[in-house]
């Protein structure tokens, strides 16, 4: 069950970063692991891959410094998403943290 909770929470964490700009897989794992979670390319790149079949992010692929790279951007489906996402990570650190600073 805790992998389900660190995968939504992975998941919320690169929609919040592609709502900012558009992202890599190198640049998530770095991102991840920077707060903590010990990510595989072989869990990343499935989760990238699922939330871009449900639509919650669209990729692209450009060169840069002479490499193909996937860019992955936040439609406005994520983007919505995220927002509700957000609401619920808020009501429930209020609830499980009360006034706790």
């Amino acid at each position: 069950m805790i992998r389900r909770v660190l995968l939504g929470f992975m998941g919320l964490h690169i929609l919040h970063h592609a709502s900012k700009e558009p992202i890599t897989g190198a640049f998530m794992m770095k991102e991840l692991e920077s707060h903590g979670y010990k990510v595989s390319p072989g869990t990343l790149y499935p989760l990238l891959q699922k939330m871009e079949k449900m639509r919650l992010l669209k990729s692209r692929w450009e060169v840069q410094n002479g490499k193909r790279v996937r860019l992955y951007e936040i439609p406005q489906e994520g983007l919505e998403v995220l927002e509700e996402g957000k609401k619920k990570v808020k009501e429930l650190c209020r609830e499980i943290l009360g006034d706790e600073k």
